[in-house]
């Protein structure tokens, strides 16, 4: 299975229901009713709008209201991208992770943790564990459920472990229906690396500002 071979296609113009374009425009993306979704995913999902409406209501709490700091967020999101391989949510979740204050030098350490453990505070190191704990054996470990505790009220907690499992979910549909990543946007690899040698930067979120979608124009 590579990144080119899309199993599941965008949903073609003939199918757009009413409830496709309740999927397209589910983010407030401009004009998404009319013309559909810039973003991959969401017309892939537009296939399936009675699956898809519900999951991406939950993936606004997690992505918009979850009860972690933005940047914890953003640093659980990446590690699970490349404990599971997705370039798909790496690639964005760079450019989220920049914006939420997290340096290139923060992003190779979260890919290469655990040898970077130092690079970190005890919190940050407990949440990059409670993923690698979470795909390994399953469960978070006691020792750093407990580490997690010292920084974390029960809500935080249980938000980050929705949101691992969430993202390793997500991951394995983006890999399993071969979700391209957008063909107007300039990758970055696991190398940090964009396919025209620039720099990375910050990007926005679905739905943070009411113009975030242009970050996709060319």
């Amino acid at each position: 299975m590579t990144d080119k071979m899309q199993r599941i296609p965008s949903l073609p113009r003939e199918r757009w229901t009413d409830d496709a374009r309740d999927v397209f425009a589910f983010w407030g993306e401009p004009n998404a009713r009319e013309e559909g979704s810039r973003t991959s995913i969401m017309m892939v999902l537009a296939q399936h709008p009675a699956m898809a409406l519900p999951y991406s209501q939950w993936s606004k709490h997690l992505l918009m209201t979850n009860t972690l700091p933005v940047r914890s967020l953003e640093m659980l999101i990446l590690r699970v991208s490349v404990r599971v391989k997705s370039l798909y949510e790496w690639h964005n979740h760079v450019g989220y992770g920049l914006k939420a204050g997290l340096t290139l030098e923060d992003i190779a350490a979260i890919r290469d943790f655990p040898e970077t453990a130092d690079h970190w505070t005890a919190e940050e190191r407990a949440v990059l564990q409670a993923v690698d704990d979470l795909i390994d054996d399953h469960h978070v470990s006691d020792e750093v459920w407990q580490k997690l505790g010292d920084h974390y009220d029960t809500r935080q907690k249980m938000d980050l472990v929705m949101s691992i499992g969430h993202y390793v979910m997500t991951s394995w549909a983006i890999s399993s229906f071969g979700v391209p990543i957008e063909g107007d946007v300039d990758p970055i690899g696991f190398d940090l690396k964009t396919v025209s040698g620039k720099v990375p930067g910050a990007s926005l979120k679905p739905g943070e500002s009411a113009d975030w979608a242009k970050q996709y124009e060319s």
